[in-house]
Order: structure tokens, then C-alpha cells, then sequence
């Protein structure tokens, strides 16, 4: 990835989206959090979100931080800044097994792949590109004018 001295750059809190008007280079790091990049191809817009757990159980406020309601919220953007969602795409990131013993409920990377693999698919964006699960962090750094996506991989810890 050149200089991009003209092109503004955001990071992406957990449990925030992204969906800007102008292009952007959104930048976000996960564990067993998913980012979700959808990308309309036809129309150059694009947005990210970054959701820590799968599903809002109906306690307190729906919000960004659980995949069902992030996806929902990130599609909405996007179509109100004039993306279509029959040539919209997904690119997703994370969901890594952070502790040794993961299983049950501490298995929160593997429930939000999951989900977000269902959602999608029910959604009917197809994801095109993806890195889910491991033991390793990532770095994601997404183009929102171009769809390019740039991630990299930290060093997994024993």
C-alpha cells in the first residue's frame, strides 16, 4: 500500500461502523471480533463494521457491538448513501480462538463466523474474500472508494 496523503483515514472502534461518504481508508484490529467491509462494485461505495459478539438477546439496546444488529445497521448505511444491495459484496475478517480453552461459550470467535457466514447468506451478499478463525489477531485496513482490503496477521502467542 503507496503514500495516500489525500485520502482520509478513520479507525474503527469495537462495536462501530463506517460507512462514509467520501473515500476512506478504515483501519481496525480484531481478535474474536468479525469485521464485516460490504462493497457495492457498481456504485464505488463501501463501508466496515467491527461487532465483538454474535447476537443481541433483547436485554438492553441493540446495538453495533452484536453482529445481527451491526450487518443490519452497516446494509442500511450503504443504501442510504446510494449503494445497491444486488451488486453489493462482503469481505470478512476474524473471529480467531484468542484463549487455549475456547470451547462453550468462551468460543466467541467461532459464533460470530458463524453468524456472520448465516446473516450474509440470508442477506444474499455473497462474501468473496475471507480470513475467519486461526489463533491470531489481524489488522484489516479496507478502501472504501476501491474495495481493496489489506490485512495483516500478528504473531500468535503461546
Amino acid at each position: 500500500m503507496g503514500p495516500t496523503p489525500d485520502i482520509k483515514k478513520h479507525f474503527l472502534l469495537p462495536g462501530a461502523i463506517c460507512a462514509p461518504a467520501t473515500e476512506h481508508l478504515v483501519t481496525t484490529i480484531l481478535g474474536s471480533c468479525v469485521a464485516v467491509c460490504l462493497w457495492d462494485q457498481a456504485h464505488h461505495r463501501g463501508g466496515m463494521n467491527h461487532f465483538l459478539l454474535p447476537l443481541w438477546n433483547g436485554d438492553g439496546l441493540p446495538t453495533p457491538k452484536y453482529g445481527n444488529i451491526a450487518i443490519d445497521r452497516l446494509l442500511e448505511k450503504l443504501l442510504q448513501r446510494g449503494a445497491n444491495h444486488a451488486t453489493l459484496i462482503a469481505k470478512v475478517f476474524g473471529g480467531a480462538s484468542m484463549w487455549a480453552s475456547s470451547g462453550g461459550l468462551l468460543a466467541v470467535g467461532e459464533r460470530n463466523v458463524e453468524l456472520v457466514k448465516a446473516q450474509l447468506d440470508e442477506l444474499r451478499i455473497p462474501i468473496v474474500s475471507a480470513d475467519l478463525g486461526g489463533r491470531v489477531g489481524r489488522k484489516v485496513i479496507f478502501n472504501t472508494a476501491t474495495g481493496e482490503v489489506w490485512m495483516q496477521r500478528h504473531q500468535e502467542h503461546r
